[in-house]
């Protein structure tokens, strides 16, 4: 079993307002823990991993095929592998969650 302490993990601003830090990865699955400050916006984008996650405080709105859907603590959700989505915080209250994705995602965009 291999273990990555919070500790060790750096986040990374990766668009203004949004904080990103990449988890631990296995061979077919990774995880990424999100804080979303209020007013913030992730544009929309794809990437081909399935991405299902949790949201453990706040709320957020997704932005998919047009349609919004707020999602807060305690909700689950899955978007599907090569799906356009966009996010943002409307509400006074940061964000914070975990995405898992399938394949695993170890160089996401936000890295480089």
């Amino acid at each position: 079993m291999d273990v990555l302490p919070d500790a060790d993990v750096k986040a990374v601003e990766a668009i203004d307002g949004v904080f990103l830090t990449q988890g631990a990865a296995g061979d077919e699955t990774s995880i990424q823990r999100f804080v979303i400050e209020p007013g913030a916006e992730v544009p929309e984008h794809d990437h081909p991993h399935e991405q299902v996650g949790a949201i453990t405080e706040g709320a957020i709105t997704f932005v998919v095929d047009g349609e919004e859907r707020v999602v807060e603590a305690d909700d689950t959700y899955v978007i599907p592998g090569g799906e356009p989505h966009a996010a943002h915080n409307d509400t006074d209250e940061p964000v914070v969650g975990y995405d898992i994705f399938s394949p695993p995602r170890t160089n996401p965009d936000w890295q480089e």
